[in-house]
């Protein structure tokens, strides 16, 4: 039977949309016999410099001009060239097995140089960078998408404007309308509040909704333990005040969990990280374990909070400024949620000046605007004295490319902290809203009527 390498080679050879389609994605390194290596980058500096495939006697005399070699290691590689087989392949089937080779070669390399950088052979690199070498071998493909062909492409463009998008719909009626349905998949999704206003409160819930809905939920907290946002969840999904989960008996606790397990198909995971030790390629790592070891993909990405991840762009340096380090993880945080399909909701501080505020601005996000611009949704939750009397959180609108951000710009949801809960308010405590721009034309199709808490009628 034919070495996968040598199959490769020939179709390298003799295959031109087999070569053209795969040749950017394999390493010279990837060879381990030192005829195959040889004779891969003859055809490579051929390819390159003629842009056209080579003859096994174009090969031949290549590497006959070869001063290196000896007169052993020419003659294995000539009869390697004169022994290629230019019968052709599938080149669907070759692609594959081609893509599948370089995962596994990039793979093998890269726990090679974890090896060599744990044993301290690499006097460049340390064990931090280990995470992203193993990140960067998992995510080894070919892409084959060569862009959009605005003229010729013009009915699969039509077919995407009157598709449906798959959103992650809110169990929360003006946060649907906002958003049009809910969050679209490859979306950075931030929350905008002071301390104890309720980021986590607000992710916590949207986590709960999602999992009662039938989805999947990774939750990444940097701020609390795993322990303490499993805490919240329990007293929303439970339907118990959260000081008085403790009290709980054993048998009753194990019965509403296992009653909330028979309701739903999903699953939540919770991954705690050290304070600012972890960025975008310890999560990546993380996805391909948990899709590796418990064939958990997420549906919705839960991180808690942005401002206190790390950059993996600007590991170790002390002199960027603030702007750009904070800009630089909500970059790798929206390209996180690209590449993965999910859309991502995170959290931000406001400013001293923001916190307390009763009309929170772009301009109050905490360390950089930069944030703002990179992020699709962007609101703030704000809370004073009144509305907290009254059982709400006021949230407006700063930044949306789902939708008119000028309509429902701002509006109240209930609030019920002793239980980690939000619900929607009766309409009338929309109406004294100045600015709020409120527009019926949208209704979100599973809108329920009346003042309905989010989780009533719901049995444990």
């Amino acid at each position: 039977m034919e070495r996968v390498e040598t199959t490769i080679l020939r179709s390298l050879a003799f295959n031109e949309e087999y070569s053209r389609r795969v040749l950017p994605f394999i390493r010279t390194e990837y060879f381990t016999d030192y005829t195959e290596k040889v004779v891969f980058e003859e055809i490579c500096k051929f390819i390159f410099k003629y842009n056209k495939l080579p003859t096994n006697e174009i090969l031949l005399v290549e590497v006959e001009n070869h001063t290196d070699l000896n007169e052993n290691s020419y003659k294995e590689i000539t009869e390697y060239i004169r022994n290629l087989d230019t019968s052709a392949l599938d080149t669907t089937w070759l692609c594959d097995t081609t893509e599948k080779w370089c995962r596994d070669k990039a793979i093998y390399l890269a726990l090679m140089e974890s090896i060599s950088i744990v044993d301290g052979k690499d006097s460049k690199k340390t064990k931090d960078a280990i995470p992203s070498i193993l990140s960067d071998a998992l995510a080894v493909s070919f892409d084959r998408n060569v862009g959009h062909d605005y003229l010729q492409d013009y009915e699969e463009r039509y077919d995407f404007y009157h598709q449906t998008e798959e959103k992650i719909p809110f169990d929360l009626e003006f946060f649907n309308k906002i958003t049009k349905g809910g969050l679209p998949n490859k979306t950075l999704n931030i929350a905008l509040a002071g301390t104890g206003v309720g980021k986590s409160l607000f992710m916590c819930h949207f986590a709960s909704s999602v999992l009662i809905a039938g989805r999947n939920v990774l939750y990444i907290t940097l701020e609390m333990a795993e322990e303490r946002i499993a805490e919240r969840i329990d007293s929303n999904l439970l339907n118990v005040n959260i000081q008085e989960i403790e009290k709980l008996p054993k048998s009753m606790f194990e019965n509403k969990v296992t009653n909330l397990a028979k309701k739903t198909q999903g699953t939540l995971i919770i991954k705690e990280y050290p304070t600012a030790s972890a960025h975008s390629g310890h999560f990546k790592s993380l996805l391909n374990e948990l899709a590796l070891k418990k064939s958990f993909k997420p549906d919705i990405i839960f991180i808690d909070y942005l401002n206190i991840c790390a950059s993996s762009r600007y590991k170790g340096n002390l002199s960027v400024n603030s702007y750009s380090y904070i800009k630089a993880i909500a970059e790798e945080l929206r390209g996180l949620a690209v590449e993965f399909n999910v859309p991502i909701v995170s959290a931000t501080q406001t400013t001293r000046s923001g916190y307390g505020s009763s009309d929170v601005e772009l301009t109050d996000t905490s360390e950089s605007f930069g944030l703002p611009a990179t992020a699709d949704l962007m609101f703030a939750l704000i809370s004073t004295e009144e509305l907290e009397g009254l059982g709400q959180i006021m949230v407006k609108q700063l930044k949306n490319r789902y939708n008119d951000p000028t309509i429902n710009k701002r509006f109240v949801v209930g609030i019920d902290r002793a239980k980690m809960r939000l619900y929607d308010c009766e309409q009338s405590a929309q109406a004294d809203i100045l600015d709020s721009g409120q527009d019926e034309e949208y209704v979100y199709e599973e809108k329920k009527t009346g003042p309905k808490k989010s989780f009533e009628g719901f049995k444990f």
